[in-house]
């Protein structure tokens, strides 16, 4: 567990520096200098392999701005040359002023947006370095140093644990309904969506890029051949997000995961004119957790056949327009949707324009500290919905920070999801049975109720022994706080 040790002890620094205060700082710091370690090894990567193809490879990063340069030039021996490794000012003074500004001009040099080129200029125009001292910025570039990236091992440790520093992040920075989604919940919503390579993703609120990084994992396994790996890396995912730290976040960690140059773009979606898109826009999968609770202005709103001033209302109505015919899709929103009256309308054009097939049920705590229940909506576009098949997850037990969902919880969702197996987690409702409100409420017909079979006097003598059992345990600890006085 050299990476976890690693990270860990990097924490520990930057817990120490006066310009990271919070969770957020550390996995943003963290992840810059990472990102050009990481990108070091596999431009070396890339050069070996060139190489013994008898090709030549020409590195996008060179001179004084490659690690081995300014971060970690090694002597004859291969141990960190002490005497030309900057440290103290000198070495912030180098990664302010020139190390950064000269990475962020490579956003105007770039042949075109879809370039490794263009994206490390592009997310080091966002970033700025924040550890103000030398001395803990030279032992957190230290620290990176001591990680190698070249096995697939490596690479996989490394990617656990950074999207571990990322639930961190998305847990410290709650705002607006935006909570890390934990990995074997999308893990599961990707296996039902089903991407197929040729098929394009998309996820217009990706925050950090968890879906399409689970989608490329997916995906990954039905390559066979360049041209499937080509087609992967260039003409099949597609992320959006609003804000620039989670931006920059998702970029990183779809190049941690292997694509070379993601396509993500820093926007804000809700404020897109839906009137023009054309069917060249439109994708066949749509995987995504927008953020709930937030708001939008009212010419944002407006920009809606159905109009609210909840996010994920104005998202659900940007999935159904975006969304090929035929095209699938994967939502994860609140439980209030499906009997909020505020959604009655837009429950009503989901039901009607798409094949809402599943509705999985999440207890609380799958969210760690959101204090929200969540559903998720799997449906079709094309055809109306007949009939649904509810899921409710049972895990037996209560979920949180230190007892999260794990692979082994959604085991039973995707073997009975297969055939729509009913059970007593399990039930189909036909449409044709709903009113005029259009409640899709979770309703589990199978659930039997344990019923209390004590009597009234029996209830009535247990609550006067509990208040007995309180009251000893109540005197017996003012007897011991009389005894310290």
């Amino acid at each position: 567990m050299q990476y976890e040790a690693t990270f860990n002890a990097i924490d520990k620094i930057l817990r120490q520096e006066a310009g990271c205060s919070n969770e957020l700082d550390y996995i943003e710091q963290t992840t810059w200098i990472l990102f050009l370690k990481y990108l070091d090894d596999l431009e070396s990567d890339l050069e070996v392999a060139a190489q013994f193809e008898g090709k030549e490879y020409r590195r996008v990063v060179t001179g004084f701005n490659r690690w081995s340069a300014w971060a970690a030039p090694k002597t004859a021996t291969g141990e960190l040359d002490v005497v030309n490794a900057m440290t103290g000012d000198d070495l912030v003074q180098f990664v302010n002023q020139t190390l950064f500004p000269s990475l962020a001009k490579f956003k105007s040099q770039a042949a075109n947006s879809r370039t490794l080129e263009y994206k490390i200029g592009e997310i080091f125009s966002e970033l700025r370095n924040k550890i103000q001292s030398g001395y803990n910025l030279r032992e957190v570039i230290n620290k990176i140093d001591s990680l190698h990236f070249q096995s697939a091992d490596d690479k996989h440790e490394m990617t656990v644990l950074y999207e571990s520093r990322i639930q961190r992040m998305g847990n410290a920075g709650r705002n607006g309904g935006e909570y890390y989604t934990p990995r074997p919940l999308i893990q599961a919503i990707v296996q039902v969506v089903n991407p197929r390579i040729g098929e394009s993703v998309y996820d217009p609120a990706c925050g950090s890029a968890g879906f399409l990084c689970e989608a490329y994992n997916y995906m990954q396994a039905q390559v066979s051949s360049t041209n499937d790996s080509q087609t992967l890396q260039e003409k099949t995912f597609l992320g959006k997000e609003k804000k620039p730290l989670p931006y920059i976040i998702a970029t990183m960690n779809m190049i941690f995961h292997g694509v070379a140059a993601p396509n993500i773009i820093r926007g804000n979606t809700l404020a897109e004119n839906l009137n023009g898109v054309m069917e060249k826009d439109r994708h066949h999968v749509i995987l995504a957790n927008p953020p709930f609770g937030g708001s939008e202005r009212a010419e944002v709103q407006q920009n809606f056949d159905i109009r609210s001033s909840e996010t994920a209302y104005m998202f659900m109505q940007h999935f159904v327009k975006m969304l090929k015919v035929g095209g699938r899709a994967g939502i994860v929103i609140k439980n209030t949707f499906l009997s909020n009256g505020d959604a009655l309308a837009l429950r009503k054009m989901l039901l009607e324009e798409c094949n809402l097939h599943t509705i999985l049920d999440l207890p609380s705590g799958v969210f760690t500290g959101a204090g929200v229940k969540t559903v998720v909506l799997f449906f079709d576009k094309g055809t109306p919905t007949e009939q649904i098949w509810y899921y409710q997850l049972n895990p037996g037990r209560n979920l949180g920070k230190t007892n999260a969902l794990n692979p082994q919880d959604m085991e039973e969702f995707l073997r009975l999801q297969k055939t729509r197996a009913e059970g007593p987690n399990s039930w189909l409702l036909d449409v044709k049975t709903l009113d005029e409100t259009y409640d899709l409420s979770v309703k589990n017909p199978n659930k039997v109720e344990v019923k209390d079979e004590r009597t009234a006097k029996e209830i009535a003598e247990g609550l006067v022994e509990l208040n007995a059992e309180n009251a000893n345990v109540l005197d017996e600890l003012l007897s011991q706080l009389n005894t310290l006085d």
